[in-house]
């Protein structure tokens, strides 16, 4: 029979005292671990973000539309007499003064009727002469009883006949006049040529439609606009004062063309599209404006003195309304709503809200959320990362 070298009761306390031996080993050894897993102590950094001051200035405000260039006058010359062209004295694309020789149609014809009305009148003028010396002989006869009334009335009645057949012939011989006038084309206004219609040689008929030239009024030239309807009383208001300047820009509204005013505002509004039709006058001597032109017409309605603005980017949409992020002295954000009026060329008009001074955040406004503490950096865009402004990543919450 085999004796246990160990009695039981000190073999359990040998496996405890191996488990304790064993278990502070691992603590010892998880020990470096578990205090590098400690976690950080969180760092207050800054925000990167374009900020500025609000500014105070004498804010234009501008009324935006398409306009059309057209020409106050633009006329079809027109033949008024049969016969042949036989002179075109203008170039196609030529500036023509008023009252300019366009072109000369065969006179030979109406010479020859001028002359036989002429020959006309002369003969019932030397009749209507001879009627009144018959009638003065035949009243003196019957004055002194030696000859009959009755021959004092005829010549009356037959000298009146002749008066009226002497304003006949004069009439005839002022037409004819005119019709031979009508042989020579004239410019009936200032203005650019343009296609020819007719050629040299051509039998050509005061009946037909088909003109010679179009000539087309350049100097001065409107453009025409229409705007909202919502604008109509301010316009109305400030043109009462003073005639509204208007300024007619490139399609792109980068270069200014032309600088008039208002001349037109139609009697009713468009009751499809809720528009009024304005047109504006501007001098065009160096030819800016081409008739058919599409431009952009901008409207100064009135100036605002002392106005707030701020960069457009500033402004931001919530649920309820426009708001901007202010940053206080402690370099920290806070949204504020505010009262956004019109844009002017980039700038934002607060009518309430921000005063000037105040700094607002203009770029990384999707990085930023009430509280967080914000640092300036440079305000040239292409420094900046505008990929932050994209709504699509913007996991702040805006104001409510």
């Amino acid at each position: 029979m085999n004796v246990p070298l160990v009695s039981p009761p000190f073999r359990r306390w040998r496996h405890a005292g191996l488990l304790i031996v064993l278990l502070g080993a691992g603590w010892v050894i998880s020990y470096p671990w578990r205090a590098s897993a400690e976690p950080a102590k969180p760092v207050d950094s800054a925000v990167p973000v374009v900020m500025q001051q609000a500014r105070q200035q004498d804010l234009p405000i501008w009324l935006e539309a398409i306009g059309n260039v057209q020409p106050l006058n633009s006329v079809n010359v027109r033949v008024r007499v049969d016969g042949e062209l036989q002179k075109v004295l203008f170039s196609e694309g030529q500036r023509v003064t008023a009252g300019s020789q366009l072109a000369q149609i065969d006179p030979r014809v109406y010479q020859a009727q001028l002359a036989q009305a002429q020959a006309v009148v002369a003969k019932d003028q030397a009749q209507l002469a001879n009627l009144r010396v018959s009638l003065d002989r035949a009243s003196k006869l019957a004055a002194a009883k030696a000859g009959p009334t009755q021959d004092v009335d005829t010549y009356r009645a037959q000298l009146a006949a002749q008066q009226a057949s002497v304003q006949a012939d004069q009439a005839a011989l002022e037409n004819a006049r005119l019709q031979l006038e009508f042989t020579r084309i004239v410019a009936p206004l200032t203005g650019r040529t343009g296609q020819r219609l007719l050629d040299v040689g051509s039998i050509v008929h005061g009946s037909e439609a088909t003109g010679l030239v179009t000539i087309t009024q350049m100097d001065p030239i409107s453009v025409a606009f229409a705007v909202s309807q919502d604008e109509l009383s301010e316009i109305l208001e400030e043109n009462a004062r003073q005639p509204l300047q208007v300024v007619a820009m490139s399609r792109d509204g980068r270069q200014q063309i032309a600088s008039g005013h208002l001349s037109f505002i139609d009697s009713q509004v468009a009751a499809a599209s809720g528009q009024i039709q304005l047109k504006a006058q501007f001098d065009n001597a160096d030819n800016t404006l081409w008739p058919g032109q599409l431009v952009s017409a901008r409207l100064l309605l009135n100036t605002q003195r002392k106005a707030t603005v701020v960069p457009v980017n500033a402004v931001q949409l919530g649920q309820k309304g426009s708001y901007v992020y202010v940053v206080n002295a402690d370099q920290r954000v806070a949204p504020r709503h505010v009262q956004a009026g019109a844009v002017v060329d980039g700038q934002q008009w607060i009518r309430a809200g921000l005063e000037p001074g105040e700094t607002v955040v203009v770029q990384g406004q999707s990085r930023i959320a009430p509280g967080l503490k914000v640092s300036a950096v440079a305000t040239d865009p292409a420094q900046v990362d505008t990929s932050a402004s994209i709504a699509a990543s913007d996991s702040v919450e805006r104001p409510r």
